[in-house]
């Protein structure tokens, strides 16, 4: 298998083992994310870790010789594809964390800007270079880089191609934070920081944070009152606020 999915504790951890193709996307790879990330409600874990085996790349990108020479109506279902399988992490019912350890190109850097948080090794670099092939980003970069980083930014490296590294990606917000040492690790630590909290906020916040991207501030808000109303009926905000009162740790329970 070219995509493993594995359980390390509470965290479920999604590697990509095509080392000898720089972890490349093939249309069966694609597959077989989609697949991995279907499983992860089954595993009863906190949160997701998606990384690329060895150290020279996350995801290369698209398996270019797989693109050629396809009738225009492949092109678009194999668009499609790659759509629909990153999108599913938009509604994976826990966050997910991107490991870019090298490498993140074309697809490979839509697949970590599908997640919800990016952390990058110091060696990482990533870039959008389709332009250089006389293509267009097509498995979601045109439409989430610009949220992540900012219109203008987004268009200087869709239009030229641009690679940047992994202290100009934490600078301009591509990444959350650099890691040192061992990547997986790391990303556990981080999602550490936020799988002690109670997953119906945690949803709630998230999917209150995606509609705002997606609506004027007028319905933005409606959508914020609205989930916040329903977190106040979950148990764990009872047990939240109980613990806050009487100066202990609460213990949710995801209720």
């Amino acid at each position: 298998m070219t995509v493993k999915l594995e359980k390390r504790d509470d965290i479920a951890l999604l590697t990509l083992d095509r080392q000898e193709a720089l972890n490349a996307l093939s249309f069966d790879i694609i597959e077989e994310i989609a697949a991995a990330i279907g499983r992860v409600p089954e595993m009863g874990v906190r949160a997701l870790l998606i990384t690329g085996a060895g150290s020279k790349a996350f995801c290369a990108g698209a398996d270019i010789k797989e693109l050629r020479n396809r009738p225009l109506a492949a092109q678009r279902a194999g668009i499609e594809r790659g759509q629909a399988a990153f999108a599913k992490l938009d509604t994976l019912s826990v966050a997910s964390v991107a490991l870019i350890n090298g490498y993140a190109f074309g697809g490979g850097l839509e697949l970590a800007l599908a997640c919800t948080f990016r952390l990058a090794t110091r060696n990482a670099k990533m870039g959008l270079p389709e332009i250089k092939l006389g293509l267009t980003p097509g498995y979601g970069g045109t439409q989430r880089l610009p949220r992540v980083i900012g219109e203008a930014r987004a268009l200087e490296m869709i239009l030229t191609g641009k690679t940047v590294d992994a202290e100009e990606a934490a600078r301009i917000g591509l990444v959350n934070r650099l890691v040192d040492g061992d990547v997986v690790a790391a990303g556990i630590a981080f999602a550490h920081e936020f799988t002690v909290y109670g997953l119906p906020a945690l949803n709630f916040a998230r999917a209150a944070v995606q509609r705002a991207l997606d609506v004027p501030l007028a319905e933005g808000l409606r959508v914020e009152a609205d989930l916040g109303t329903l977190a106040y009926r979950t148990a764990d905000a009872e047990e939240g606020m109980a613990a806050f009162s009487e100066k202990r740790k609460p213990g949710f329970r995801d209720a």
